[in-house]
């Protein structure tokens, strides 16, 4: 259970206001388990009444949203939207002993240094300002976020194992500082980031320095700390100085985190399909609501609107809104064009909803109705995607690097039988190479906390349950393509969805709400026009 529910039933009704935690240093009481000797936390009583109290003072007003503050999007035994604070402590935990287990393969020595013990630092994200004072949307490191479930910018997380393989775990925080809040709003501060993050001990950030020096004259540890990842250049220059004292290097850690973050919990799995939801049906009125005449931008607004609207944070990632030709520049994202009447629109959206994000493409025609070249087109990229789907965990479809031959070898046979390939073609890389001729991207990418998430996962990794990853077939062909004939020419087209391999190995499409079956595309579109019609009519 969560620590902020527990605060509540445990806390007396005639307990007195009381002021802030004397102390942001908190070892838990432990006990040994009678099965295994394992030791067990408990929490102090006294300390839980004082947090409670400060809780309900402040009315959960931390640093970032709480169960108390915003009941509406956070449930009781919740830290984040979705994910418990047991979660995020077990994260830890398996994330230091994967380390330690992998040197541990190598013998007694690993870079030139004998040791069993370990030390992880991690820097939160920095606020970054688009102009003077005015500062960008702030979002977490996904890598943070992920290890603390904590929101605050300029934040820093130690994590420790020993011999004993006991992992420790510290957050230095910004001190709370009421001038400051005035502007930006409330601080968790260190005095409650250990009740309500789970941590081991917190501390203010003035003291990084001393205490990093001081865990590793202690434990003589591997370190671990990605330098070109880290938002934060202090705390850059102090791991630098302190591998430079210490002549111990600076280990790069993210292929540790991305192989934690690859494979989703249960908890994730939820918040994948609720994001995957949320732009679907998003997506769904857009595509019904959008006329020719319209701008892109219009459309991007719309998209933008109807996701926040359902409780999305805010969109994944700059939209691709494309209409007609601007369709076939595949990273197109100036969305300032008008629709034409007989264009065909690509969006390329998501959102992110409890850090987790959403990818979907559509294609649809404005008008309601395709032309025939466009049906024809359209109509082969959606049997390739669904016969690529149907791959997904078979013989051509056991990694992405797999679903991304079969997709451009499919592509090449189905563009010959409509004309588009040669019939001379037979050769399966010649057949490939002209799908990928019209195709010019890789059709699958994993996701999760980021749109392209996990990038050093490599995609020749095979399947399993608890990954997630899209699948996004396209056809571009420009207006110059002076070998195709002229009523294809300037059309382009994709169709993405995001799928799941569940706990049970089953494939489910998470963004199956979203409408792409062309029949069913031009009756979403011509309900609304007829609904409006009949309404001016009225």
């Amino acid at each position: 259970m969560n620590v902020l529910r527990r605060l509540d039933r445990l806390l007396p009704s005639t307990a007195r206001r009381c002021g802030a935690l004397a102390t942001c240093r908190w070892r838990p009481q432990t006990r040994s388990s009678s099965s295994s000797g394992t030791p067990i936390s408990t929490v102090d009583p006294a300390e839980v009444r004082g947090v409670a109290q400060i809780l309900r003072k402040q009315k959960g007003n931390l640093g970032q949203p709480t169960c108390v503050s915003h009941p509406h999007l956070i449930q009781p035994d919740e830290l984040v939207p979705g994910v418990e604070q047991n979660e995020f402590k077990e994260r830890r935990s398996q994330l230091m002993q994967n380390i330690r287990a992998y040197v541990r393969s190598f013998g007694g020595e690993f870079n030139g240094h004998s040791s069993p013990n370990h030390m992880l630092v991690l820097g939160a994200a920095s606020k970054k300002y688009m102009s003077g004072k005015i500062p960008y949307v702030f979002r977490q490191n996904s890598d943070f976020y992920y290890l603390t479930g904590c929101l605050e910018p300029d934040a820093v997380l130690l994590l420790t194992i020993d011999e004993q393989q006991n992992v420790q775990s510290e957050l230095f925080m910004r001190p709370k500082d009421p001038h400051a809040e005035l502007w930006d709003g409330p601080r968790t501060g260190p005095e409650l980031a250990v009740p309500l993050f789970g941590v081991t001990e917190a501390h203010p950030l003035t003291q990084l320095d001393a205490v990093l020096t001081k865990r590793v004259g202690a434990l003589k540890p591997h370190i671990w700390f990605d330098a070109k990842n880290s938002d934060l250049p202090s705390l850059t220059e102090n791991m630098q100085r302190l591998s430079g004292s210490e002549q111990r290097p600076l280990l790069p850690a993210y292929t540790f985190l991305e192989a934690s973050r690859l494979l989703k919990s249960r908890a994730e799995m939820q918040l994948m399909r609720r994001t995957c939801d949320i732009a679907s049906r998003s997506f769904n009125e857009v595509m019904a609501e959008s006329r020719p005449g319209q701008s892109e931008h219009h459309l991007f607004a719309a998209i933008d609107y109807k996701c926040r609207m359902r409780n999305a944070s805010y969109l994944a990632y700059p939209p691709v809104v494309a209409a007609g030709k601007n369709a076939t520049v595949i990273h197109y994202v100036s969305n300032s064009q008008l629709v034409g009447a007989q264009d065909l629109v690509l969006m390329d959206a998501g959102c992110e909803y409890g850090g987790y994000t959403s990818d979907i493409t559509r294609t649809w025609p404005a008008s309601g109705h395709f032309t025939e070249p466009q049906r024809t087109l359209y109509e082969m990229v959606h049997q390739l995607q669904g016969e690529i789907i149907a791959t997904v965990m078979k013989p051509g479809g056991e990694t992405l690097d797999q679903l991304f031959e079969t997709t451009c070898y499919k592509l090449g046979k189905y563009l010959q039988e409509i004309g588009l390939v040669s019939k001379s073609v037979s050769d399966y890389k010649e057949l490939a190479g002209q799908g990928y001729r019209f195709c010019p991207h890789h059709v699958s990418h994993y996701l999760g906390m980021d749109v392209h998430d996990t990038p050093h996962v490599p995609r020749n990794t095979r399947l399993v349950p608890g990954m997630v990853f899209t699948v996004e077939p396209g056809i571009y062909i420009g207006q110059d393509c002076g070998d195709v004939p002229p009523e294809f020419r300037g059309i382009g087209i994709r169709i993405e969805d995001d799928l799941l391999i569940n706990e049970h190995g089953q494939v489910e499409v998470l963004t199956e709400a979203c409408v792409k079956d062309p029949r069913a595309l031009q009756e979403l579109c011509q309900k609304e026009r007829d609904s409006g019609a009949s309404a001016s009519l009225g």
